[in-house]
């Protein structure tokens, strides 16, 4: 699947532990990546700098829907249901 247009929700949402450039300590959950434009694109996008993580993620529906509004309410609730189960 492709991205949702504009979306940006996965460089939002979940937190990442690893650094990123300008975010050396990663970034927290709900806080936007200073990768992240004004169109929701990855500054860093297939540059080796861009975090292991980030590389790795593929969208899919299951996670991403059909909006970007669905997208960021899936993935709330994923670090949501992982951060209960580490409690």
């Amino acid at each position: 699947m492709q991205c949702n247009p504009g979306c940006g929700a996965c460089c939002i949402a979940p937190s990442i532990s690893s650094a990123i450039p300008g975010m050396p300590d990663g970034k927290p959950e709900g806080v936007r990546c200073i990768q992240l434009n004004d169109e929701n694109l990855c500054k860093i996008f297939g540059q080796p700098e861009r975090p292991k993580v980030c590389e790795q993620f593929t969208a899919e529906v299951d996670i991403c829907g059909h909006s970007a509004q669905e997208a960021m309410d899936n993935l709330i609730e994923l670090v949501d249901m992982t951060q209960t189960q580490v409690k």
